[in-house]
């Protein structure tokens, strides 16, 4: 994620957004965001302009070494630096490589534009990148030199002209050509990730730094704790990835793929270079180069756009293509290196069954505002899971079948060989005890795709005859574990079948655990038809203090409300709504342990909107209740969470059905959408304070399930490692779960490599938040951050919530309206289909604002709360608080990389958001006129799929 795109993308953004809004509306706004305040030497500025121009100057010194074109000359193999990058090698050598695939994939691209299209659009296409390269080196119109202002306003004027010339042909071809030589840099910039990873994991099994486990011990044990200590933290502590189908990945998995291949072709490169075989004229270099060439060649004749909406069963499918892909492998191999790691550091291996990051998974099961996840969906994706599952165990226990010759075994194991029929006169014991147990997997694989076919969930095994509890597959591994041990084959024990134990100890039968997610109203609605139904009225006009003694007497009673499907035959009484909510909690009685894990309540505001879901549960005849997790989402709930969680854990029949522990997440996204950046962050971190104390006093056991996107304004962070000690005390514990959400998914475990770092980072961050000693805010800085919370909190909404023209504003400078059109989720853009941005989703709200580069929800509101304590008692506090937590005098200073990156991208996305502006005024016109012009559409999608590149993230 390049987390600093909009210090630099403003400008433009700014520009050719007002364009199409209307004068009053961007005036307030652009004046409100002049008051944003930045760092600069050891002052504070009460404008962008100066920090920003600082920013803009190192930018552009430091972008020339990533300097890029289209069919640049002597880029003909993608391996070895140029002289230039060469002679700069002592400056930055550990980047050289990657300024040289950069460089080398974009000049390929613009030779396969020439080949397809001719010179005349190639020149166009450098005509836009040479005035954008222009424009940013006059300083983008920002500084104090007049001259300088001047020229950029011409040079901008010349490309705005230019774009307005093109034909819509040629806008999609042009569109096209940057936004694969984005895609292009990003799949070098991810590869550049493993390749310096690998680096400095050459000698060590985790890397020896402060944010993997390679480094955070030896930290921990420097800072006085014991073996032991580390050791128990590290075995009792539980991460967990929830895989989430949120529309932010604009890529179509086959450009994915691609990508992928493109960077296998650089590893394989690497390698040549490592061994000293990366000669021009070599074999092995000539057939990469040529690889690498076809590969971006059937790019460029790839759509890259989705024209059909994917169904929820496909979101599943693709979130569950990861794990069978990638994690499948990297986990097993990631708690090896751990192992190593634990071994050398505490003297101290990990036991098998040691789980220390797990994945779920809400695609599928997340029915919130989404009317395509159905009960029939639900059920599909929970049976697929189980046939994916037991497929990859089949694999694994043939392969250990192959590699399990032994004959010497313990008698435990050779009594069960022979119960099976063994041969003792040619005894391979184990072979005749995994070919058991590949016949039975095979079955269970059989099992869930006939049931996934028929109608009536049927198949022609009985459920005695297939593994439906991972306990049953553990104690047979282990037993074959055992047995080599105690043979003296513990080099064996310890290979491959080690690494299937600790995958089925992390992914049990079914890959991932499915999360269900409703929102309260459709609870209500279904007890409400319940309670009609029986003559007892409309439980949704009762109040809190009835519903809860109601909810209560049914929690205690034996039997259930009503009976399964009565609500089929009386349409008077339940609404469709309602027949769903209640064939949902059917589904949930039907599955088998470990398919399904919690149970969300999304817009959850009271204790009845908890304690309903588990009416419903027990109602449905659940014989284990899924762990109800209530979700606090806007500033208000939020600010309640503490007040309905006292509420509940006072009730005894509630604390008598959570077995002492309780989930609760916390919202982020949309918190910030409701409240503001600044605002919903302070908020955050009370609400989560006030629950643990909560939590402690009435002697529960807290975990937090953090609702976070990736990017900032979705609660997201680049440096998790640090985000995660950031986190107010006492409230993680050695328990984080977490959402991984869409792109982020791909950027973080679509590579082996990467998925093993990822799981480093989480693993290495709770275990070091668990044993470090955390500064406790004073009063007095609780002050300082509440009267900065309200300010920033009442500016935020004086324009998103009370200003009338802000909507108009909104819907005409972004493309919120046209987002609909972007095949890349599920579920509507909105909860309900009327209202306006307060029913719009944190999504495609946060989507929209990163179209533009302006970023407004990251921002908004912050200046005005910064202006105003820089004016009090307590502005050299603040100023000298932040400058000593970034150590900064300019924005992003320490990360050369960035700098240089985004001195590379800027000159194409600036071309991409012109191109965007010119082509939704063409498209709305054409709308307004009656016509459809699916060009422009396309043309649209493109940009908007390229300036998401360009920015690393859709927001």
């Amino acid at each position: 994620m390049l987390r600093s795109s909009s210090t630099t993308g403003g400008s433009v953004a700014r520009r050719w957004l007002m364009k199409s809004s209307t004068t009053t509306a961007s005036s307030s706004i652009a004046a409100r965001k002049k008051t944003t305040t930045v760092f600069a030497g050891n002052s504070f500025a009460t404008s962008r302009s100066s920090g920003l121009a600082t920013t803009t100057t190192a930018i552009r010194s430091m972008s020339t070494s990533f300097g890029s074109s289209f069919a640049e000359p002597g880029c003909e193999t993608a391996f070895t630096p140029s002289e230039a990058e060469a002679e700069n090698d002592d400056k930055d050598k550990k980047d050289t490589q990657l300024r040289a695939d950069i460089r080398t994939m974009g000049s390929l691209l613009g030779h396969i534009v020439q080949d397809h299209h001719g010179t005349e659009i190639f020149e166009k296409i450098e005509e836009l990148r040479g005035l954008s390269k222009k424009w940013r080196m006059a300083g983008a119109g920002r500084g104090s030199d007049v001259s300088k202002v001047n020229e950029a306003d011409a040079t901008f004027k010349q490309l705005t002209k230019a774009c307005s010339n093109l034909s819509n042909g040629e806008i999609l071809i042009i569109a096209r050509a940057f936004n694969f030589f984005l895609s292009n840099a990003n799949a070098a910039e991810g590869h550049h990730r493993i390749r310096r990873l690998n680096m400095a994991t050459r000698e060590e099994a985790l890397p020896d730094r402060y944010d993997s486990c390679g480094g955070a011990l030896k930290s921990l044990l420097e800072q006085g704790h014991s073996e032991d200590d580390i050791y128990d933290a590290l075995l009792s502590q539980k991460v967990e990835l929830v895989l989430t189908a949120h529309p932010t990945e604009v890529n179509r998995r086959t450009i994915l793929e691609k990508q992928r291949r493109v960077q296998k072709i650089l590893t394989k490169a690497d390698y040549l270079r490592d061994a000293g075989l990366s000669s021009s004229t070599g074999y092995a270099q000539t057939e990469l180069d040529r690889s690498l060439k076809r590969e971006i060649a059937s790019t460029w004749q790839t759509d890259e756009t989705a024209h059909v909406k994917p169904t929820p069963q496909n979101e599943a499918e693709r979130g569950t293509l990861v794990v069978e892909t990638v994690l499948w492998d990297a986990l097993p191999a990631f708690l090896r290196r751990l192992n190593s790691v634990t071994t050398k550091t505490i003297s101290k291996s990990l036991p098998l069954d040691a789980s220390p990051v797990i994945f779920s998974s809400w695609m599928g099961g997340d029915r919130d505002g989404n009317p395509n996840v159905t009960p029939d969906v639900t059920r599909e994706v929970c049976l697929k899971n189980r046939a994916q599952a037991a497929g990859l165990l089949k694999r694994d226990l043939i392969r250990l079948e192959s590699e399990l010759s032994i004959m010497d075994c313990s008698s435990e194991l050779k009594d069960m060989a022979l119960s099976l029929g063994g041969d003792a006169g040619n005894f391979e014991p184990y072979r005749t005890v995994l070919s058991k147990m590949i016949a039975r997997m095979n079955r269970t694989e059989i099992w869930a795709e006939e049931q996934l076919e028929s109608t009536q969930n049927q198949s022609q095994y009985d459920v005695e005859d297939v593994y439906t509890k991972k306990e049953d597959l553990i104690n047979e591994l282990m037993l074959i574990y055992r047995s080599l041990c105690e043979t003296d084959n513990e080099i064996e024990a310890d290979g491959f079948l080690t690494d299937v134990i600790r995958n089925v100890h992390a992914f049990g039968l079914t890959m991932v655990k499915l999360d269900i997610r409703q929102e309260s109203d459709r609870h209500e609605e279904a007890i409400d038809s319940i309670t009609r139904y029986l003559g007892l009225g409309s439980y949704s006009d009762w109040d809190e203090d009835t519903k809860l003694s109601w909810l209560q007497q049914q929690l205690a009673s034996p039997r259930p409300l009503i009976r399964s499907g009565s609500w089929n035959d009386n349409p008077k009484f339940f609404s469709s709504n309602a027949i769903d909510t209640l064939e949902t909690f059917q589904v949930i009685e039907e599955q088998y342990e470990e398919s399904l894990g919690a149970y969300v309540i999304s817009q959850a505001t009271t204790p009845s909107d908890v304690l309903a879901v588990l009416v419903l549960q027990k109602n449905a005849g659940v014989k284990k209740a899924l762990r109800v997790a209530p979700l606090f989402e806007t500033l208000d709930d939020l600010n309640g969470a503490a007040a309905t969680m006292t509420k509940l854990f006072s009730l005894p029949a509630y604390m008598g059905a959570i077995d002492g522990k309780h989930e609760v997440m916390i919202g982020y996204s949309d918190s910030a959408k409701d409240a503001g950046r600044l605002a919903a962050s302070w908020a955050q971190y009370e609400t989560q304070e006030a629950l643990a104390k909560v939590a402690r006093d009435a002697g529960v056991e807290m975990t937090f399930f953090h609702g976070k996107g990736g990017t900032v304004g979705r609660g997201g962070n680049p440096q998790t490692y640090q985000a995660i000690l950031a986190h107010a005390p006492d409230t993680i514990n050695g328990r984080f779960r977490v959402t991984e959400q869409g792109e982020m998914i791909t950027q973080n475990f679509g590579y082996q490599d990467r998925a093993e770092r990822t799981m480093d980072i989480y693993t290495a961050a709770v275990l070091a938040e668990k044993l470090t000693e955390h500064v406790q805010p004073t009063d007095e800085w609780r002050s300082l951050m509440k009267t900065i919370s309200d300010v920033s909190c009442d500016a935020y909404r004086k324009i998103v919530s009370e200003d009338k023209r802000f909507v108009p504003y909104f819907r005409s400078a972004t493309p919120e309206l046209e987002l609909s059109n972007l095949n890349i989720g599920s579920r509507p853009a909105k909860r309900k289909a009327t209202g306006g941005v307060e029913s719009l989703r944190a999504i495609p709200w946060n989507f929209s604002w990163t179209q533009t580069r302006l970023n407004l929800p990251t921002w908004l509101g912050v200046g005005e709360a910064f202006t105003t304590i820089l004016a009090s008692k307590d502005g050299d506090k603040l100023q000298g608080a932040v400058l000593d937590l970034t150590g900064h005098k300019v924005l992003s200073e320490d990360n050369s990389v960035l700098i240089g990156l985004l001195g590379v991208r800027n000159r194409y996305v600036d071309v991409l958001n012109c191109l965007q502006s010119e082509t939704l005024q063409r498209l709305r016109k054409s709308e307004a006129d009656g016509k459809e012009d699916k060009v422009l559409k396309d043309c649209l999608l493109t940009t908007i799929t390229g300036v998401a590149n360009g920015m690393g993230n859709t927001g």
